[in-house]
């Protein structure tokens, strides 16, 4: 199963960011997870068809209204688990 490590920095915490990526990943039918990180970072694990988790990370450079991305990094694993919904954990 192909799945995307990502890693949003900027403000990106406090600003709704996290469930602007679950909602966008349901939309997209893709499943995983996003958490808060330390130093003001948001942390996702997403898996699903490669087209629709290379759309999620175009909108995870956008970001909510009141959010200011400053970089996403994004590592392309091949997924062992998977998993049966998008959480927030």
């Amino acid at each position: 199963m192909t799945q995307a490590h990502i890693i949003v920095s900027g403000y990106v915490q406090g600003v709704w960011y996290r469930k602007f990526v679950k909602t966008n990943a349901e939309k997209l039918g893709l499943t995983g997870w996003a958490r808060n990180i330390p130093e003001g970072r948001v942390e996702a694990l997403v898996q699903g068809s490669q087209e629709s988790i290379e759309e999620l990370i175009e909108l995870c450079r956008e970001g909510p209204p009141f959010a200011e991305v400053k970089d996403v990094e994004i590592d392309w694993e091949e997924g062992e688990l998977a998993f049966k919904v998008f959480e927030i954990v």
